[in-house]
């Protein structure tokens, strides 16, 4: 098993210290979902909800959490991260928007936490956006889907690789 980095050796929680690792290139891609009656689905795709264009601004906010993820997630640097992307892909039949991330830097630390607060920011901007339509929208499966860089190298979440909790 793997070591846990964010305790010191009494077990109090830590920011690590990155000083000594390497600068690499650094990318995380995380998604999730927000599912939905069709009806809300189709006033997202058609622009027709009152409060303005839900996918122009979740992908704002989802920008800006990615910018802000230090501040946010308490033991995270502050990274001055180079690219953030953020795709939404509706999906009529099964009434959701697909939301994927994707988070480039060039550092020391990797961008996992940047893209996941990303995905997890958009899905509850879609929420806060439709909410006074559709109250019972479901925000689901945020995972990592893959991150490169660093150290431990590169992970891909193999498809279909859904744990039973």
């Amino acid at each position: 098993m793997a070591k846990l980095s964010h305790f010191d050796r009494e077990g109090r929680a830590r920011m690590v210290d990155v000083s000594p690792k390497r600068v690499t290139h650094r990318t995380a891609v995380a998604s999730g979902r927000v599912i939905m009656k069709a009806d809300t689905l189709r006033r997202i795709a058609d622009k027709k909800i009152e409060k303005g264009d839900v996918l122009g601004v979740a992908r704002v906010a989802g920008i800006m959490a990615a910018k802000g993820t230090g501040a946010i997630i308490p033991m995270c640097h502050p990274l001055s991260i180079d690219s953030v992307e953020i795709f939404f892909q509706p999906n009529i039949k099964r009434c959701e928007i697909y939301i994927e991330t994707q988070v480039k830097f060039r550092g020391k630390t990797g961008v996992e936490m940047e893209a996941l607060l990303a995905t997890a920011v958009a899905a509850l901007t879609i929420y806060d956006m439709c909410k006074a339509i559709d109250r019972g929208m479901t925000i689901a499966d945020i995972k990592l889907l893959k991150k490169s860089g660093g150290k431990s190298g590169t992970f891909i979440r193999p498809p279909g690789d859904e744990k039973d909790l």
